[in-house]
């Protein structure tokens, strides 16, 4: 068996990742090489798969098993090929790190067995973080470029600085008003 462990902090918060990630289809247009992914119900799907090492390249079958849909914080999925001894599973686990941010864990493990085993395991080991890795990446950057074009995340430019911030809290809890102070323009 291999497996691995990525994590990445999408600037985006909890509920609208859920949003995003809710949807496998969404999931499988991630994946290096896909050619189709069919859905057979809420939970399961097929996605036909064209990957490679060295010279080597292969059209894959792999049946997709969604066994907990736990949002907005978890999804725990099992997998298999098709005419091949390779199953696993993963995990996806989403928890707010601050207002709008959410911090992603993806953990995916691979289990060969027969006589094919050791291949897919010397074959796969220092792939899998590799690809985990790029795939959370990219699942990051999708959901940021949605979420920004939805106009949910605020660019740096116009988010007000932290003193700025406090200004308008202190006045807030005093029934204030007036907003251009030196602070603000900062």
């Amino acid at each position: 068996m291999i497996e691995t462990e990525q994590s990445v902090v999408i600037d985006v918060g909890i509920d609208a990742v859920w949003t995003h990630v809710r949807d496998i289809e969404r999931w499988a247009k991630l994946m290096p090489g896909l050619r189709e992914c069919r859905i057979i119900d809420a939970d399961r799907s097929h996605w036909v798969l064209k990957v490679g090492a060295g010279g080597l390249v292969r059209t894959v079958n792999v049946n997709v098993h969604v066994t907990e849909w736990g949002g907005p914080g978890r999804v725990t999925f099992t997998y298999d090929l098709e005419g091949d001894p390779v199953q696993g599973g993963g995990t996806y686990i989403a928890r707010a790190v601050r207002s709008g941010e959410t911090e992603v864990t993806l953990r995916v493990e691979v289990v060969g067995s027969g006589q094919m085993a050791k291949m897919w395991e010397a074959m796969g080991k220092p792939l899998l973080p590799q690809f985990a890795k790029a795939f959370a990446q990219q699942l990051k950057a999708e959901i940021e470029a949605e979420a920004e074009n939805a106009g949910i995340v605020a660019t740096e430019a116009a988010r007000p600085s932290w003193p700025a911030r406090l200004v308008r809290f202190v006045r807030s809890l005093f029934g204030m008003s007036g907003t251009d102070t030196a602070i603000e323009r900062r």
